[in-house]
């Protein structure tokens, strides 16, 4: 049987790398038998994701998936941009040479999986990494800010921008421009040029500042 942390890490992991698309319904009854727990369970564990914004939930409607929202897009690539920018510069000044090696050895790895994403006509199978790996190279960025509290919003945030573009993400036309977007990134951070780190995190997130990235994803009315 299913722990609660166990259910809420599968949920969270299904509901940012489009196993459930926006606007489904999440049904208690019908997740406690697949994860062997009960409905209880899984409400507790709908509500605390419905707490970090990735489930709504409304009274009589019950919990559903967030819906596809161009504006809600262009609002946490604001906070994404922000958070990063500052998580990076403190990382710059704090981090060393043990940040230094972190944050190579996660692009290394990013890098890798990015290019071989860009020469598969499906990259179907390398979809669960690429998302864990770009996560893991955008956390390690802040990860030496010293501010718990900044990485922690930088969490919820970047969850909730990745679960906007779950979908879109997933047709990769933007991947030749990231690879060179991230070793950018990765450049300008292991040079300590504070000026050019912000300049590059803003330069790799600016394509959804407009909307238009998950406009196409919805459906018309």
């Amino acid at each position: 049987m299913a722990n609660d942390n166990d259910v809420y890490l599968e949920l969270e992991k299904r509901l940012t790398t489009n196993e459930f698309l926006h606007g489904t319904k999440l049904r208690a009854e019908i997740l406690r038998v697949e994860f062997g727990c009960s409905a209880s369970t899984v409400r507790e564990v709908l509500f605390r994701l419905a707490t970090q914004g990735l489930v709504d939930f409304k009274e009589q409607r019950g919990f559903r998936v967030p819906d596809l929202s161009p504006k809600k897009l262009i609002e946490l690539t604001h906070l994404r941009v922000m958070l990063e920018e500052e998580g990076a510069i403190l990382s710059i000044r704090q981090g060393g040479v043990a940040w230094e090696a972190r944050l190579t050895a996660a692009h290394h790895k990013l890098s890798h999986i990015e290019k071989r994403i860009h020469a598969l006509d499906d990259p179907t199978p390398l979809i669960d990494i690429w998302f864990s790996s770009e996560k893991e190279f955008h956390q390690t960025l802040i990860s030496a800010c010293g501010s718990t509290t900044l990485k922690q919003m930088h969490s919820l945030i970047y969850a909730q921008f990745r679960q906007q573009l779950m979908e879109a993400d997933r047709r990769f036309d933007f991947i030749s421009g990231n690879i060179k977007h991230h070793y950018d990134i990765l450049e300008a951070a292991l040079s300590a040029d504070e000026n050019l780190t912000r300049k590059r995190i803003r330069d790799h997130l600016a394509r959804h500042l407009t909307g238009e990235t998950i406009a196409s994803q919805k459906p018309s009315t």
